[in-house]
């Protein structure tokens, strides 16, 4: 049975494992329409993308953030989000997370409550022997050097955040592919400035441990139980719509 949407502090894990890039913009969209309707409690969703790929924020044209000569050679996918940001490099070394939750479990300060949420990753990344620190606005940082970024949506009292944790993903790749912002052209080793946990620890951990440490150090930090669930037959449904009508789309991908 599905986890009751009337217990605050029981809330749902689904875990999606390895999808395609449109699948997991898709299923974000439609958890988090699923429960501004109610239809489903506060939710963590863990996923991994199963092949490099590019996330371009609702509003970031793609030519001004990434590199197409590099993402044709490397045959990087693109994915345009539903929520706003910058381009994001991902690849199957990467673990993503998102939350949908009621926007009272979160401070209404935009960076605490980036924070509140890195300190339950950096507390998971302790358990894994990693001492990781919060670096604002929405990064984590080990030695100085970037681990995990997210990002936030706010709509109707409900909270997404998405967030990754690179685990052992192509560093190069990445530094490849995307093209540094405005406000960080001034630094040429932008893309040098970022590790990942196989650097980090010296052997890459597995998944499954980085994803039972984070989930318990959620559940701890906004005092919650988590029960693993799948999602409803309603939300595959709007997954699947979704991926033909909007992200499968050419004039959604190229919208700018």
């Amino acid at each position: 049975m599905l986890v009751a949407i009337g217990s605050p502090s029981i809330w749902r894990l689904v875990d999606s494992g390895k999808v395609s890039p449109e699948f997991s913009v898709a299923a974000d969209e439609a958890i988090l329409s699923a429960r501004l309707r109610n239809l489903v409690p506060n939710t963590l969703h863990f996923y991994i993308r199963n092949c490099p790929c590019i996330s371009i924020g609702y509003n970031m044209p793609i030519k001004e953030s990434v590199n197409m000569d590099e993402v044709g050679k490397r045959n990087v996918r693109l994915v345009r989000r539903f929520s706003g940001g910058s381009a994001v490099y991902t690849d199957s070394g990467q673990l993503i997370f998102a939350l949908i939750i009621d926007d009272d479990f979160l401070p209404s300060d935009i960076v605490e409550s980036y924070q509140k949420i890195s300190s339950a990753v950096i507390r998971g990344l302790s358990m894994l022997g990693v001492n990781a620190e919060f670096k604002p606005v929405n990064d984590i940082t080990v030695d100085g050097l970037k681990l995990s970024g997210s990002a936030q949506l706010r709509r109707g009292g409900i909270v997404l955040h998405h967030g990754t944790i690179m685990v052992d993903t192509d560093l190069d790749c990445l530094a490849a592919v995307i093209k540094p912002t405005r406000r960080k052209r001034s630094d040429p080793l932008i893309f040098r400035r970022v590790t990942c946990l196989r650097e980090v620890l010296g052997s890459v951990p597995q998944v499954q441990e980085i994803k039972s440490a984070i989930t318990k150090a959620i559940s701890e930090i906004f005092e919650i139980t988590l029960h693993p669930h799948c999602m409803t037959p309603n939300e595959e449904r709007e997954i699947e719509r979704l991926i033909e009508e909007k992200y499968n789309a050419p004039e959604w991908t190229w919208r700018l």
